[in-house]
């Protein structure tokens, strides 16, 4: 079998044409070795697959194969950009702001930046008030 690794033998295929589906993905990549899986994400709002895919080969040498023969080359009238995938990123369910670190970094100390916030609209309705009446 292959190198343990599967980041060097997963490769990233971009700008699929609407009519590709992972059967016709799959005959495209297959002339240059053993393919592992064939996936094509999906639109949750259309179900149509989102333009790229990802081809996992068995061996390296057949996806280094793949990468230099389909890199800029046609596939049904579309020029298909084809290179090793790379790892996701930690992708987090909880907006950044959430973490008390983004915070702290945009805005200082968090407790501090809270009694400033408060400190501020107090002053500013005591002024308001002081605006009102003298007028």
């Amino acid at each position: 079998m292959g190198d343990d690794n599967p980041e060097k033998r997963t490769l990233y295929v971009g700008g699929l044409a609407d009519e590709v589906d992972e059967e016709k993905l799959r005959g495209a990549f297959i002339p240059f070795g053993d393919l592992v899986s064939v996936n094509l994400p999906r639109d949750m709002a259309n179900q149509k697959h989102r333009g790229f895919g990802f081809v996992e080969f068995e061996e390296i040498g057949d996806a280094k194969a793949a990468i230099e023969n389909m890199n800029d080359s046609e596939l049904f009238g579309r020029v298909l950009k084809v290179n090793l995938s790379k790892p996701m990123k930690d992708v987090n369910s909880k907006a950044v702001w959430h973490h008390d670190d983004y915070l702290v970094s945009r805005h200082g100390e968090e407790d501090e930046g809270e009694n400033k916030n408060e400190n501020k609209n107090e002053e500013n309705g005591h002024a308001n008030k002081k605006q009102k009446i003298g007028t």
